[in-house]
């Protein structure tokens, strides 16, 4: 009874989690769940979508590429961002920790001896001791100083019954930010990982797309060489020569952009992994070693808002805001507070706790604010106001992770269709240049028309390679849209001491929550 009386209630709205989307798809009437087109090309497999599959955590090894698989654990161990995120949640729990502390006293040990010395003009009466240590008034020397010593040992308690749950509040208000700091570390992995592919990729499309220029800028130059020969014999006319020039400029300066991003694309990667871009990471990546995984997973819109975690974040900051209103409303309520002390005071140490050298008071007050400016309740107000505004942020960050989904899944089935359309294209170049081959042996045709042959498919090619990447990179995009299946995963890597970041290298087991 007498706890009930102490603790009280807790005062402020009471956060209940907002209700799933009803919605049971992505798009109003289309089906963009279908399985993909296909294409007689690797990465070109269709793509069909399972909604009761699970998401693993470890999504990246059904590429089956090695490289990918060892680039994203050295990542986990040693990016600077996954430290920082650890440290952040650290943080973030040991202030849940802290503000829990106050539903208990306070107790305090203090010990104060003193020694002092009284004017000796004074005249009247100074303190004096007896032999039991208790101070008496006795008569002394007007013209003589006094000196006397002074020692006060005493233990505090102090508590403030939580009546009108101000402090379960707050503790309610720090758990959700602890949980949010939860996640937004899931949410660093999912990033890192993504991003760990993203080059990968990046830098096997630019590889062959960089091995197809070069062969385009040794055509050019070996039909600019024909053409200059051709000129000199009079055989063609110098429009002809110049233009040939041009082709083999254009070719060269498309060849510089791409030399230009495979570095780049190269020092994202060393960064990545944790590397300075001078430190060489052993991986690199080319389109052969990849592959395309088959069966993807379609969560529903219901699913999507418990697995992504920028909308469980949201969720946890919407909590956040209606622990904080309820923090301004009890700001408003009388405060309550209990105080005692216990402990002795005498002449000498030794007598302190003896006979008449004890005390204790116990003291107990309350208080209300009367008058403030309005400061309270503006304050009240401003949280309301913040719980709105937490709420419309939070079915906004819905919308665009449904959003994302829906996007991503439309990219799947048109970038499925346009790699089928670079294969057929390949197909017809790389028919037309066997044609062309057979012409030119048979002396139909010139070499200048085998070499266009040569240059038109290298082209397809080049077209091919964009469109395969672009395959690839939405099968990684949709697992990221799903929410990385970061439930699945149990222990945390921990950034290990390296290079110019000294991190924390004990190891840590985060408690992960799977959606339900």
């Amino acid at each position: 009874m007498m706890l009930t009386v102490l603790t009280g209630c807790a005062v402020g709205p009471d956060f209940k989690r907002p209700a799933a989307p009803t919605a049971s798809g992505y798009a109003p009437e289309k089906d963009i769940s279908a399985p993909t087109a296909t294409a007689p090309v690797p990465a070109g497999e269709s793509q069909r979508f399972n909604p009761t599959a699970d998401i693993p955590f470890d999504w990246w090894t059904l590429f089956q590429s090695p490289q990918i698989n060892s680039l994203i654990q050295r990542a986990f161990k040693a990016n600077p961002n996954i430290a920082a995120a650890q440290s952040a949640l650290r943080q973030a729990q040991e202030n849940v920790v802290a503000q829990q502390g106050f539903f208990y006293p306070t107790v305090d040990a203090s010990y104060t001896p003193s020694r002092t010395k009284l004017a000796g003009n004074m005249g009247g009466n100074s303190p004096g001791a007896q032999g039991n240590g208790q101070f008496i008034a006795t008569t002394t020397n007007p013209v003589g100083p006094a000196y006397y010593n002074f020692h006060v040992a005493q233990l505090s308690v102090g508590y403030v019954p939580d009546v009108f749950g101000l402090n379960r509040r707050q503790v309610e208000s720090a758990e959700a930010q602890a949980n949010a700091q939860k996640l937004q570390l899931e949410a660093t992995y999912i990033t890192l990982a993504s991003n760990v592919v993203a080059a990968a990729l990046q830098e096997a499309s630019t590889r062959a797309q960089l091995a197809a220029t070069e062969k385009l800028v040794a055509i050019n130059q070996e039909t600019l060489v024909i053409l200059r020969k051709q000129f000199s014999l009079g055989y063609v006319s110098g429009l002809e020569v110049a233009a040939q020039e041009a082709l083999l400029a254009q070719a060269e300066q498309s060849l510089a952009p791409l030399q230009k991003q495979l570095e780049q694309t190269r020092d994202l990667i060393r960064v990545l992994a944790g590397n300075l871009p001078n430190e060489e990471v052993e991986e690199k990546f080319d389109l052969a070693s990849l592959h395309l995984p088959q069966e993807l997973p379609l969560s529903l819109p219901s699913k999507i808002v418990e697995q992504r975690p920028d909308v469980r974040a949201a969720e946890e900051q919407l909590h956040f805001a209606s622990a904080q209103a309820g923090v301004a409303i009890a700001n408003r309520l009388p405060q309550f507070a209990i105080t005692g002390a216990i402990g002795g005071m005498a002449s000498t140490p030794g007598w302190m706790f003896k006979t008449g050298g004890g005390f204790f008071d116990v003291a107990a007050s309350v208080s209300q604010t009367i008058f403030d400016g309005g400061t309270l309740r503006a304050r009240s107000r401003a949280a309301e106001q913040a719980l709105i505004q937490a709420g419309a942020q939070y079915r906004s960050t819905v919308m665009t992770a449904l959003q994302n989904v829906a996007d991503t899944l439309y990219t799947i089935q048109s970038d499925a269709n346009a790699l089928k359309a670079a294969a057929a294209a390949e197909q017809a170049a790389q028919k037309t240049l066997d044609i062309t081959g057979k012409q030119y042996q048979l002396g139909y045709v010139n070499y200048q028309t085998q070499l266009a042959a040569e240059q038109n498919h290298l082209q397809a090619v080049i077209n091919l390679v964009q469109a395969q990447t672009n395959r690839l990179g939405d099968t990684a995009a949709l697992y990221q849209a799903l929410g990385g299946g970061w439930w699945n995963q149990h222990e945390v890597p921990q950034i290990k001491e390296s290079g110019l970041f000294i991190e924390s290298s004990e190891h840590m087991t985060l408690l992960r929550q799977p959606p339900s």
